[in-house]
């Protein structure tokens, strides 16, 4: 079964997370799919691109990383190549705007996937969890930076810090979503938008987001400072801390972290 469905209406490309028995978790099988589809998508000059999930019962859109793909202590668990920062890479450099369109909780890594997508519609069932904190992963400075970039490093702290779900009124306020709509209308919502920017010019809107992207990430960090942030993470993905956040997972258990 197909992890991702996947249409194509008029000049709007829809792709829908479809693997409810894990909770729409972003694992290697999933990524590759949706970024096949992209890349697709591109080819065929898809002007915007719908991000949704399909219905499920928990009311998970995802639970983000597949922790059971992450490594065990030995490798940089969110280094360039992980699954999802290719993913992020492939909708930050998509030509036209992605929208994702949210219904119920997002959790870990699909939160960073929140934060690169260009436009956020949500109904007031979403709340929004950034949570490595949970299992001890370092996270990466990538993915810290599109939290601050779109937040502010107040929010940005509290979300990393408490692992708490922001829920929909909050995320509003904070600038996660753009609006909240009611469940009913969010699927026609969502499509209304789409519409309206298939009949801008395509040209001037890949370039503008092409701009955004690029002053987005403009404050260029000096070597010294990577191989720092690189240290300092390595010091969390080695630890016996990390192997007991992944330990614990997978047991279906409580961690207990010693800060070692």
């Amino acid at each position: 079964m197909k992890m991702v469905k996947s249409e194509i209406h008029d000049k709007i490309g829809i792709l829908a997370l479809n693997h409810p028995e894990k909770l729409n978790a972003l694992s290697q099988a999933m990524v590759d799919e949706l970024v096949a589809t992209l890349n697709e998508f591109k080819s065929k000059k898809i002007r915007v691109v719908i991000l949704t999930a399909e219905p499920n019962k928990s009311q998970v859109w995802s639970s983000g990383h597949y922790i059971p793909e992450l490594p065990d202590g030995k490798e940089d668990p969110l280094g360039y190549f992980d699954p999802l920062e290719v993913l992020l890479r492939t909708i930050q450099s998509y030509p036209g705007p992605i929208i994702t369109q949210i219904h119920g909780s997002v959790w870990g890594g699909a939160c960073d996937l929140i934060m690169t997508s260009d436009i956020v519609i949500g109904d007031p069932t979403g709340s929004f969890a950034i949570t490595p904190a949970k299992i001890g992963i370092p996270y990466n400075a990538s993915g810290i930076a599109h939290f601050i970039s779109r937040l502010g490093v107040n929010q940005a702290k509290e979300m990393f810090f408490t692992a708490q779900p922001v829920k929909a009124p909050r995320a509003l306020d904070w600038g996660i979503i753009n609006h909240i709509v009611e469940e009913e209308k969010l699927e026609q919502f969502t499509l209304d938008m789409a519409h309206r920017i298939t009949t801008l010019s395509p040209l001037s809107i890949s370039v503008i987001k092409e701009q955004f992207r690029i002053l987005a990430n403009s404050q260029a960090l000096n070597p010294e400072v990577f191989e720092r942030i690189d240290g300092l993470r390595k010091k969390v993905w080695e630890s016996e801390d990390y192997l007991e956040g992944i330990a614990s997972f997978r047991e279906k258990r409580k961690p207990v972290f010693t800060g070692e």
